[in-house]
């Protein structure tokens, strides 16, 4: 399958990394003595690393002290978890990560995580909210969701299909909330990564997809790509037209999150030099404005925040995960 260029998915993104790569922020493989490292658990180019890598920036003239972003791919983040795991607790290693490696993982991977996403890591800083959404590529008629719904339901051996870039993640999931609150019985294709998923919706492989909204944004300029709705509290700032799901009448919410972490025994006075170094970093107006540019909802706050969106991400999606019956391997 060919991919879309890279670049399509959000230029920005994609700007981010190049301009953090040219600053020393891509760093060696491994850091040097005083060296803070933040690990991410997916390439170079992909949101949370863009999102990484601005903020190591703004860290490092905070603290004084070098910065770098190591890029650690593989099992959908769990690999970057388990090295910083493992590494010492002494604030020189941390993860930042999308709310699904905390608190999807631990279910959908239930006895098979080597990693205990309440007692391994300590929460240091709640860095953005995103959004999630659902789209259909250019060649299905529903121009809305309700006509979505109606479509699918009138061939749903035909149309019961949606896609997301990864099995086991919260637009694999969030579609299985919205089908059982519409009464469809949809079936969910996974593909591996975003790319792929977006050449699929765009080619008309697949006719709907699950998404966080920003990665769709291209497809949806270059009129290849709806997005119907989206499942925030509020709309979308890059999506003002586009309504949320609890306009339309489904009690739908998403509140998906990138959070920074470090080890378990990590010193409190060691968390919180980095907490705020962190909160500073995305409070910082200049840099406020970029990550809203990339599609993402800055958020700046402490270790509270980011422990008590964890249980609450924990506990509500538990559920739908277990109604799926989706077990990873």
């Amino acid at each position: 399958m060919t991919h879309l260029p890279r670049r399509r998915f959000g230029a920005g993104l994609l700007a981010a990394a190049l301009a953090a790569a040219t600053t020393g922020l891509a760093g060696p493989a491994v850091a040097q003595e005083g060296t803070i490292r933040i690990v991410v658990g997916y390439p170079a180019g992909a949101t949370s690393d863009a999102l990484a890598r601005v903020v190591a920036e703004h860290m490092q003239n905070t603290l004084k002290q070098a910065v770098i972003v190591e890029n650690k791919v593989g099992a959908g983040g769990r690999i970057a978890n388990e090295l910083v795991k493992a590494a010492p607790a002494d604030g020189t290693s941390l993860v930042m990560t999308p709310v699904a490696t905390m608190a999807i993982f631990p279910h959908s991977y239930a006895g098979k995580l080597r990693y205990d996403p309440f007692k391994d890591f300590v929460p240091v800083a709640h860095l953005s909210n995103f959004q999630v959404g659902l789209g259909v590529g250019a060649n299905v008629p529903a121009k809305t969701l309700a006509e979505y719904v109606a479509w699918v339901k009138a061939d749903p051996a035909k149309n019961g299909f949606y896609a997301s870039a990864a099995s086991g993640s919260i637009p694999h999931f969030f579609g299985v909330m919205f089908a059982r609150s519409a009464g469809l019985n949809l079936t969910h294709v996974p593909y591996k990564g975003t790319a792929a998923a977006m050449t699929a919706i765009a080619g008309g492989e697949v006719s709907a997809i699950s998404t966080v909204a920003a990665d769709i944004r291209a497809l949806v300029q270059a009129d290849k790509a709806r997005l119907l709705a989206v499942a925030g509290e509020q709309r979308d700032a890059s999506f003002p037209s586009v309504p949320t799901f609890r306009e339309l009448g489904y009690d739908l919410v998403a509140k998906p999150w990138y959070g920074l972490f470090a080890p378990a025994g990590t010193p409190p006075a060691t968390v919180e030099r980095l907490s705020k170094a962190a909160v500073a970093a995305i409070t910082d107006p200049a840099l406020h404005k970029r990550l809203v540019e990339m599609g993402l909802e800055p958020t700046g706050q402490g270790p509270d925040r980011l422990a008590a969106a964890l249980k609450e991400d924990y506990e509500r999606w538990g559920p739908p995960i277990k109604a799926s019956g989706f077990q990873g391997d």
